[in-house]
């Protein structure tokens, strides 16, 4: 209380529109730095309780905001899934049709243009139903058929295909091995596809060189409530707020039209959480971004 009566009146005393000066300012560091010494040596149990306390109920707070964030995250994303089922199935009802009366006709249509017209109807009509299929799949994923598996050896598998494209692009690919074996309960193939969509959604956001960096461990913690990790972390443009609040929407795409615009993201997450897991992300505009896949022992 010293310490604010003394500023209270070292502050009343420039109202008049002056600034303190240089004087002032030093004896105002240097009374603060001289109670704060002498509350230190005090060593009063009651406010070294109180200040427990606040920390405690602060680091509550922080935990149950970031609950709440995922949570919220989870519940959008699965009210998406419900949306996607039902409209990818009313969608295909009336698609077949037109599919259908395309073929029929293409046979016996002479006219080479309407041919072509014809046949770009039934092109179309397949590309649609492909992307239904894919959103069917994120909306209903199969069952999974779990088994243990190493998630060293599963990444290394899932890396060698893509090696070669990251090599055409200079974009060089860092894995970092585990240094003892992390071995969980999933669906190896599915679990494949969602590791691989983290990869390739970093490729997709590296304009020109860069680098690729993908590590596999236990995450820090109680080693009766491990969590195995899969972290994928890239040099690219990084993420900007209103991308991540968005980030695992279905066909949503921060980037460039054409530019990893699709279901990668949705079905990574439909995957891990389907696994009980869940996927951290960490990113700053122009300093990369930062996936953590998270999975239960």
């Amino acid at each position: 209380m010293q310490f604010v009566d003394t500023a209270q009146r070292r502050l009343a005393a420039h109202r008049d529109g002056t600034s303190p000066d240089d004087a002032a300012i030093v004896a105002a560091i240097a009374h603060g730095r001289e109670v704060r010494q002498r509350w230190s040596a005090s060593n009063n149990p009651a406010a070294g309780a109180a200040l427990l306390a606040l920390a405690a109920r602060l680091g509550r707070l922080a935990d149950l905001e970031t609950r709440f964030d995922s949570a919220l995250e989870r519940e959008k994303l699965a009210a998406l899934a419900e949306l996607a089922g039902g409209a990818g199935h009313e969608i295909n009802n009336p698609l077949a049709v037109i599919a259908g009366r395309a073929q029929l006709l293409l046979p016996g249509e002479l006219d080479p243009q309407r041919r072509r017209e014809l046949a770009v109807i039934g092109a179309q009509a397949m590309r649609i139903h492909e992307m239904i299929a894919d959103l069917m799949l994120f909306a209903r994923p199969p069952q999974l058929k779990t088994a243990r598996c190493d998630l060293g050896e599963l990444v290394e598998q899932t890396l060698r295909p893509i090696r070669d494209e990251t090599r055409q692009r200079d974009i060089r690919l860092v894995l970092d091995p585990p240094q003892l074996p992390v071995v969980v309960k999933a669906d190896a193939t599915q679990l494949a596809v969602a590791v691989a969509a983290l990869i390739r959604n970093s490729l997709e956001a590296i304009v020109g060189s860069g680098q690729i960096e993908v590590s596999i461990d236990w995450s820090a913690g109680s080693t009766a409530d491990r969590w195995a990790e899969v972290v994928v972390n890239d040099d690219g443009p990084g993420l900007s707020d209103d991308v991540r609040r968005h980030l695992f929407d279905p066909y949503y795409s921060g980037r460039p039209a054409g530019r990893g615009l699709g279901l990668g993201l949705s079905k990574c997450w439909r995957i891990v959480a389907a696994h009980g897991g869940r996927i951290d992300v960490a990113s700053e505009p122009g300093a990369g971004a930062t996936f953590r896949l998270l999975l239960p022992e």
